[in-house]
């Protein structure tokens, strides 16, 4: 094994806000438990330029990490060293690391709900209480570095088919992979997807057709990036515009006797509007599930009545566990799932601030933005 180095090249943000800063600090150690990677890719979405600028004054309930800060949310590389309680992971091994970290201890832990986790933070990106300040302490370190340590039970192992580059792009793509799960989706469903050409919208079509579901219905705005999407399996996928008309009469024409959808994902996020999510809600089938995963805000009006009788469910997702993780990575290998059409784009570290701002411009969906530490 090479020798490794003392220091290393990171980017670190020293206020909310500013610019990050390339700097060289110490490569850390890993624990008796941890493994240390050497950071080949680290996904950027378009969600960390509010995690950087924003998020403290928009959620102040959910800590960033102590500054000064190496973000960076997925890693993707090889095992450089391990602990010595490791045994099935070694050096060389590629790897993507899954940033999700928790106690490891309490109740909801040890019954493998980890994202139930009061102590629950996302490695590189933000806690999800102040509870989190004590992960934080523990694994600091995020993916915009040429090294970092995490937990080995954090650790995906990735074929030889799956590049760097995609693997880099786990997270949010594993975000719908685990909500089709929740959603128990399969060969005879039909399932609705808001936001279906956006960045989580595109992981519910590669691995919605992974999981053999029969149709998948898609809304979003853009025509032509709608019918960029149909093109990834025209005789699976059909699109419409919410500027076209109201999405639950246009879904249930799709399904027998219009008696509504299997499963509706929405990915929209914040901003978007609530009577999108309402029209998908009323597409449901009786016994359908809904599985919120873009963040929509606000007050939105249920008629609780109504899903109670029509044994409907609504389900919050928030990103997925290290063990589907794995399921995501053996379906690219054995070549069920495809990634080839993600279009990545990737910079240096020295250039991740100009990176950053140009997520702004991105082909729907499509656009994988990497960091190369």
């Amino acid at each position: 094994m090479a020798e490794l180095p003392i220091t290393m090249t990171v980017a670190r943000m020293h206020e909310v806000g500013g610019a990050l800063r390339i700097e060289e600090v110490p490569v850390p150690k890993p624990g008796s438990s941890d493994v240390l990677v050497r950071v080949r890719s680290c996904g950027i979405v378009p969600n960390l330029g509010n995690i950087l600028a924003n998020w403290t004054t928009w959620f102040p309930e959910m800590p960033l990490p102590p500054l000064p800060a190496v973000f960076g949310l997925d890693p993707a590389g090889e095992i450089a060293a391990t602990g010595d309680l490791v045994h099935n992971l070694k050096p060389g091994d590629r790897v993507y690391v899954n940033p999700l970290r928790t106690c490891g201890s309490c109740r909801h832990c040890r019954r493998g709900d980890p994202r139930s986790c009061r102590h629950a933070a996302f490695q590189g990106y933000f806690g999800f209480s102040n509870h989190a300040l004590q992960t934080f302490g523990d694994y600091d370190t995020g993916g915009l570095g040429e090294y970092m340590v995490a937990p080995a039970s954090a650790i995906v192992t990735l074929p030889d088919t799956m590049s760097f580059d995609h693997a880099a792009r786990l997270g949010y793509m594993g975000t719908a992979y685990s909500a089709l799960k929740k959603a128990r989706v399969g060969p005879t469903d039909t399932i609705l997807v808001n936001g279906i050409s956006g960045t989580l919208g595109i992981g519910c079509v590669v691995f919605g057709l992974a999981m053999g579901v029969k149709k998948i219905l898609g809304t979003a705005r853009n025509h032509a990036l709608l019918q960029e999407f149909k093109a990834l399996a025209p005789h699976r996928i059909e699109v419409h515009s919410i500027d076209d008309g109201p999405i639950d009469a246009w879904a249930r024409g799709f399904t027998d006797d219009g008696e509504g959808v299997d499963a509706f994902i929405d990915c929209n996020g914040p901003g978007a509007r609530h009577e999108s999510f309402l029209q998908g809600m009323r597409a449901l089938r009786r016994g359908g599930r809904a599985v919120d995963i873009g963040a929509l805000m606000g007050d939105v009006p249920l008629d609780v009545h109504f899903m109670m009788d029509n044994n409907q469910s609504l389900i919050g997702s928030q990103w997925f566990t290290t063990e589907e993780g794995q399921e995501m990575a053996d379906m690219v290998g054995s070549g069920v799932a495809d990634f080839s059409c993600l279009e990545t784009q990737a910079a240096p570290l020295a250039q991740v601030n100009a990176a950053i701002s140009g997520i702004a411009e991105r082909h729907g969906g499509f656009s994988n933005f990497v960091i190369h530490p």
